[in-house]
């Protein structure tokens, strides 16, 4: 009996030997270095390969507008190149918040891209407003000179400050024209008639001080509401006229061009600081050589989509640009917060660039 007892003992002294040796060598193998300090536990660190932003960006443009066509352009090239971290939606045509609301999603800091004209920036840097002004260009060149001035980079940097990202400000659509059905020449001609215009301010009052009665009214209700006498026209260019066939219900186009036509991409400044340096660069790029895309595309064909208005019956013609021009002054001077004799200063510019 005892020496079954010793047996026993023997057994179970080997086994707990064995035991202690594997825990040891288990031990051994998890120790990451010589110096016995052990790593602390953590997650693995967020990587450019795991990021993904979802941005939905929103304008009033139809889908046949080449606005509509550059951006989906511009949002294709930047998933392809941020192999797929950065996918914009583009929703046309006022699907989604537009105007003085989109812009307000921005300033809110959703995941929101509001592509609209300058002026609506006026609401945050009021000297916008006066940027893109009545009568002010003549030639698309002038433009895209003048945002390159300390002057506008000037504005560009408070409205970062107010919490807007400009990643563009020259998506050009051609000038903006009076669109009727009757000849247009002098402001005494504009004497009683109500022409549609977007809410913004500054197109309410320049149209208002060129002779007409300005109406604000959503696109969506514009061509129904010539068409059922609402309104006696609108403004706009030829690119919208042939794009939203706005020729079927008025067919005279007077060239005031009291507009650039020009619209701006704006993201919240919060968004853009949590994109990866490396995204952002490709975005800001693709922006702006998409604009630089539009502006050619539009340059080479205005002149066949004039001739294809013509032939749908469309009559242009010339008119008093110097008695539209002496109207619209003032309506820099009650541009509210502007920076006093900024159109002066916008005037200097212009002429540096002669």
């Amino acid at each position: 009996m005892k020496n079954i007892k010793k047996l026993l003992s023997g057994l179970l002294i080997v086994g707990m030997s064995t035991m202690v040796a594997a825990g040891c060598a288990a031990s051994e193998e998890e120790t990451p270095a010589p110096d016995g300090n052990e790593a602390p536990a953590e997650e693995p660190a967020e990587t450019d390969e795991d990021y993904k932003l979802v941005l939905r960006l929103s304008h009033v443009f139809s889908p046949d507008e080449q606005l509509t066509k550059s951006m989906d352009l511009v949002a294709e090239r930047i998933l392809e190149k941020t192999d797929g971290a950065i996918e914009i939606q583009t929703f046309p045509q006022a699907q989604l918040a537009v105007y003085k609301d989109g812009l307000e999603q921005v300033v809110r800091g959703s995941e929101f891209i509001s592509v609209e004209d300058p002026s609506y920036l006026g609401d945050y840097v009021p000297d916008f407003k006066a940027l893109v002004g009545p009568m002010l260009y003549s030639e698309f060149d002038q433009y895209t000179q003048m945002i390159e001035t300390d002057l506008v980079q000037d504005m560009i940097a408070k409205a970062e400050e107010a919490g807007i990202k400009i990643l563009a400000l020259d998506y050009i659509f051609g000038f903006r024209n009076i669109i009727t059905n009757k000849l247009i020449v002098n402001p005494e001609d504009l004497k009683g008639m109500k022409l549609r215009t977007p809410g913004s301010q500054l197109f309410i009052d320049s149209i208002n001080a060129m002779g007409a009665t300005a109406t604000p009214l959503p696109w969506a209700e514009t061509l129904s509401a010539v068409q059922q006498g609402v309104v006696d026209g609108l403004e706009g260019s030829e690119f919208t006229n042939i794009g939203t066939k706005v020729y079927e219900v008025a067919t005279n186009v007077a060239l005031t061009k009291h507009f650039l036509g020009t619209a701006g991409v704006y993201l919240s400044t919060d968004v853009w600081a949590d994109i990866p340096e490396e995204y952002q660069t490709i975005i800001e790029e693709e922006f702006r050589y998409g604009a630089e895309e539009m502006i050619q595309i539009i340059s080479e064909s205005y002149d066949a989509t004039k001739a294809e208005l013509e032939e749908l019956g469309v009559e242009f013609n010339e008119v008093n640009l110097e008695a539209f021009t002496e109207l619209t002054k003032p309506v820099y001077e009650n541009m509210e917060g502007v920076t006093p004799g900024i159109y002066d200063l916008l005037m200097d510019e212009l002429d540096k660039m002669e």
